[in-house]
């Protein structure tokens, strides 16, 4: 069976979980793996609260001792164990996991918004710890190590969807995207 692989990248707060979400709607088969989940499984062993920036330290941390790959190592476990058809890998953010999608067959999909808009969304969901930080914190936060590969994948992407809307609109364009593969 050749499996179908779409690579989410973006910024945090762009829309790559929402649109996992209407992927996920529209296609009840296909299986959602996200980059960061280890990071949060590890970190939630020891808190109740996870915070964006000790995923961020944590990630850099495996990286330095494992390689760059390490995450991307977990998710081709994942995959080789999976019988779905339909994969969407979430929340790219080195050049080793764009790689790994593409010798996979896999297409990227580069989904960003405007910083200002990402942090109303972030500061919104309350999803992580650090999420109702000020706006110049977030920034800070947003040139972490992990989040610095971002824009030069995002160029390298196959698709790029401007996520500047309201959640239809996203829908619109991750649903044209769906009917495109």
């Amino acid at each position: 069976m050749v499996k179908k692989i779409i690579g989410l990248v973006g910024e945090t707060g762009s829309g790559k979980d929402t649109a996992c979400s209407i992927i996920k709607e529209k296609e009840p088969h296909t299986v959602i793996l996200r980059f960061s989940k280890p990071l949060t499984d590890a970190l939630g062993i020891f808190f109740n609260e996870i915070k964006k920036e000790d995923q961020q330290w944590l990630a850099s941390a495996l990286r330095d001792r494992f390689g760059e790959d390490i995450l991307m190592q977990g998710i081709a476990k994942k995959i080789e164990k999976t019988d779905k058809e339909k994969i969407v890998l979430n929340g790219i953010r080195v050049k080793e996991e764009f790689d790994f999608i593409k010798s996979l067959g896999g297409i990227v999909v580069y989904i960003t918004a405007p910083p200002e808009t990402r942090w109303k969304r972030v500061v919104k969901r309350g999803e992580k710890g650090d999420d109702g930080v000020l706006y110049e914190k977030f920034l800070e936060i947003d040139k972490g190590r992990p989040e610095m590969q971002i824009k030069k994948i995002g160029e390298r992407a196959d698709t790029v969807i401007k996520n500047e809307g309201d959640v239809r609109d996203l829908e619109k364009k991750v649903t044209q995207l769906i009917k495109n593969l």
